[in-house]
């Protein structure tokens, strides 16, 4: 028993993880059985939750199933102030009407992965939203204008001579503070999120607190090769549906498959390696990428939905057939860009006529090259390979 438990405990510090702050101290803790705050931040900065933000949510699950307590705070503040800690231009401020919106489901979507009744679940305005000028600016003063203007993505506009907003400059503090209300004795986050995560020790100890150790995971490209963002639409979400799921990761370019098996899924590492080298030896990648949609359809819906969507990627995109059955919708207008997004297939207007745009859209098999095109009713609108809508 305690041989098993030491080998979760030596995944769990290593699979899917690039760095561990105090990790022996942490390895420590965990052997001897002491049970720690896992504190986790999610911004809603859009209405779904995709993979990429899925890798530390998953990491989160490992340890609620060593007994550890997850605290996962929803941004609802620092979803308005924005993180441009990934960005290469200044990211836009949200309205509280906007970042409430796009909350509406966060803790649904989280709970295709975690024990939500075992998690505490907060929302930093509850505190963020109190702090007067005075108490900021103590907090402010724990750090050094170089040491936000040193990090490599705002030297870079620095460099560029880019905007860079005070604004800016208030967010690690946020999430520092954080911590201290969370009283968390570890942070996970993105590699992208390193300073911010380095924020909240400095920030417990000037509160008094022992700083919290981190743990950093890698980020994962979408299905442009880019990082996997809600910005760029690249997205696989955990509210798409089977098929969608299966579809998409049918998509993915093959040198991502066995990244994709050891961050978004929790298959056992030997029997990935086992694909590594099958896919080495020249076995055919897309056979890979069938166990992969299937896991991941099976994950986040049923070995049941799976199936289904494994069949029907087969006869639709093997067999290049238009599906017997498809999304019909009444829209409320006829112009494709209405039609797009009022199917879901698209999130805003703007997604999709960038999609028209780069010819990813056909009505009737005929490449739509104007994002003003009408459609009649009974006609087969097609985006990408994967998504066909009937029109009513």
């Amino acid at each position: 028993m305690e041989k098993q438990e030491n080998k979760k405990i030596e995944q769990l510090l290593s699979r899917g993880v690039e760095e561990v702050i105090e990790k022996d101290a942490l390895e420590k803790k965990l052997k001897i059985g002491k049970k720690i705050r896992v504190k986790f931040g999610i911004d809603p900065t859009s209405p779904n939750i995709h993979l990429g933000r899925a890798i530390p949510l998953l990491k989160l699950r490992d340890f609620q199933e060593l007994g550890h307590k997850i605290i996962l705070i929803i941004g609802d503040f620092t979803g308005v102030i924005g993180d441009t800690s990934d960005k290469e231009s200044e990211r836009p401020m949200l309205t509280e009407k906007q970042v409430k919106e796009n909350m509406k489901t966060y803790i649904q979507q989280a709970e295709k992965i975690l024990d939500i009744k075992k998690c505490e679940i907060c929302y930093n305005s509850k505190w963020l939203g109190k702090l007067n000028y005075r108490e900021i600016a103590n907090q402010a003063n724990i750090f050094s204008l170089n040491e936000f203007c040193s990090r490599e993505n705002i030297k870079k506009r620095l460099d560029a001579g880019k905007r860079v907003s005070l604004r800016e400059l208030l967010y690690p503090l946020a999430q520092g503070y954080d911590s201290v209300v969370a009283r968390a004795d570890i942070e996970i986050g993105g590699t992208d999120q390193r300073f911010n995560l380095l924020t909240g020790r400095e920030m417990q100890r000037y509160y008094k607190q022992k700083p919290q150790d981190i743990m950093t995971n890698p980020l994962i490209e979408g299905l442009d090769n880019r990082k996997m963002s809600s910005s760029w639409g690249n997205t696989i979400n955990l509210f798409d549906s089977a098929n969608e799921m299966f579809g998409k990761i049918m998509s993915l370019k093959d040198e991502l498959i066995i990244k994709y098996f050891i961050l978004t899924t929790r298959i056992d590492l030997a029997q990935i390696e086992k694909y590594k080298k099958e896919i080495k030896a020249g076995a055919n990648p897309k056979d890979y990428k069938m166990k992969l949609g299937f896991e991941i359809a099976r994950f986040y819906h049923s070995e049941k939905d799976a199936e289904k969507a494994q069949n029907y990627f087969i006869e639709v995109f093997a067999k290049k057939q238009v599906p017997d059955k498809m999304l019909e919708i009444k829209p409320s207008a006829y112009d494709i860009l209405t039609i797009l997004k009022e199917s879901g297939v698209c999130l805003t207007k703007s997604d999709a006529r960038r999609v028209v745009e780069q010819k990813g859209v056909r009505i009737n098999k005929i490449v739509v090259d104007d994002f003003k095109t009408i459609a009649k009713k009974r006609d087969i609108i097609q985006k990408g390979k994967r998504f066909f809508i009937k029109v009513k």
